[in-house]
């Protein structure tokens, strides 16, 4: 039997897909505000673009999730972005574990930053194998991802907007 999931979760999807793109349109718009602040440091704009890339994650996702699919397709294309995703948020924590070596950063700050986007990308590859596998707990997964996502996209639109001034 073919398990459909976008009704169950259509207010979910639309609000997901809205709310992340204006905040990855918030980001851009705090990136190009402060452009020279952020290129003062080698490891902002990665991290503005990881920060950018999962909010587009989401996007991407919650489309997904809207169209008339099986799960089963849902889970292949999740596992795909969340893979994507996954792998920009590495060269993220490269960089910021390299310049966190080279300016005597604490350690836990390297860590915590690689951790959060971890947190939030994880949770979609989590998501795209179950329901790959028919198992329709995915959806809470990727539910656990959007709100990590939102939760940790702001704090970086924080950075990007206010900190960064400091």
């Amino acid at each position: 039997m073919t398990i459909y999931v976008a009704e169950e979760w259509k207010d979910f999807f639309v609000a997901a897909a809205g709310a992340s793109a204006a905040l990855a349109g918030l980001i851009i718009v705090a990136m190009s505000v402060n452009i020279n602040q952020i290129l003062k440091f080698r490891h902002l704009p990665p991290r503005a673009a990881a920060a950018i890339g999962t909010l587009i994650l989401i996007l991407v996702s919650s489309m997904a999730g809207l169209m008339h699919q099986s799960a089963t397709a849902l889970g292949a294309e999740l596992l795909l972005f969340g893979a994507c995703a996954w792998v920009m948020q590495l060269k993220s924590h490269r960089q910021a574990f390299a310049v966190g070596k080279e300016f005597q950063r604490p350690a836990w700050e390297s860590l915590l930053e690689a951790g959060v986007g971890q947190v939030q990308t994880v949770p979609f590859v989590v998501a795209g194998a179950l329901l790959l596998t028919g198992n329709g707990s995915g959806v809470y997964w990727l539910a656990g991802g959007v709100i990590a996502i939102f939760i940790f996209s702001t704090m970086n639109a924080w950075v990007l907007l206010v900190e960064i001034l400091r």
